[in-house]
């Protein structure tokens, strides 16, 4: 497999996990050199193939990053910010490339990923589907067209088991949407509506989020004035889309060097 990449998947026993390891199997240019889950997951030990019901792969699940991770090229990661952050450190010392799915960082885990990333390549985005980085883009260009009459909102998705609100990729287009108007998100985000609050302010970019069912993500971007609406939307009915995004970075991130990267740059939007 001289030609081919040894990645390393996190989180294995969660949707994306499992969604990744589906993909790279039929994937060229890649190979799965180790499984991740905390200890104490009853994955742990196992070989991977056998728990998600197909033929034995030869790679157990393990809850020892530091060991796996020494034969792999990248490990891909769609878990939680505090074993996000911890990762990307152990990334850095192993100088893998390091692609992260998970949302919800806060300022401070963020600028922990930022000093890791002068050691290796990181890829770190709320959503690596190519229409919703196409989504990002629209939405900052059309921010910038339209003026403040023009009040957006952001819907957003997902299936009932999501823990942070608003999602990542609600985020990404609300600071796309405020880099069009040229403000600062965090100085017109509106995500607190509940009893009386009194009439929307002007400028202000507010956001909704869904939690239902089995919802794999849909995002909408309202722009509306007193006489017109425009709406751009992206849905995504599977989970692939992601993985094949993720898989994506971490081929690209094999000729970059150190530092921090977005799918914007992966897909040469940049």
């Amino acid at each position: 497999m001289a030609d081919s990449i040894g990645i390393v998947i996190t989180g294995v026993s969660g949707r994306m996990g499992q969604m990744l390891i589906k993909t790279i199997v039929c994937s060229d240019g890649m190979h799965l050199t180790g499984a991740i889950e905390q200890s104490g997951n009853d994955w742990v030990g196992r070989d991977i193939g056998d728990v998600l019901g197909g033929s034995s792969m030869g790679v157990v699940v393990s809850d020892d990053v530091k060991t796996v991770i020494s034969d792999a090229d990248a490990l891909v990661d769609f878990t939680v910010p505090k074993a996000t952050v911890a990762f990307a450190e152990i990334a850095a010392v192993a100088g893998v490339a390091h692609i992260i799915g998970t949302t919800g960082f806060d300022a401070k885990q963020l600028a922990q990923i930022s000093n890791s990333a002068k050691k290796t390549p990181i890829v770190r985005a709320g959503n690596m589907s190519l229409g919703v980085n196409l989504l990002v883009k629209l939405t900052k260009q059309v921010a910038a067209v339209l003026d403040a009459e023009f009040d957006i909102e952001i819907i957003e998705s997902h299936h009932n088991k999501k823990i942070d609100a608003p999602s990542g990729t609600a985020l990404m287009l609300g600071e796309a949407a405020a880099d069009g108007r040229n403000v600062r998100l965090e100085d017109v985000r509106d995500t607190n509506r509940d009893g009386i609050v009194g009439a929307r302010k002007q400028g202000d970019i507010g956001f909704v989020a869904i939690r239902g069912g089995d919802i794999v993500g849909e995002h909408d971007v309202m722009f509306a004035s007193p006489a017109e609406r425009i709406t751009l939307r992206h849905v995504a009915s599977d989970r692939t889309v992601f993985a094949r995004g993720a898989l994506k970075a971490a081929l690209w991130a094999q000729s970059q060097m150190p530092g921090e990267y977005d799918m914007f740059d992966v897909l040469g939007l940049n």
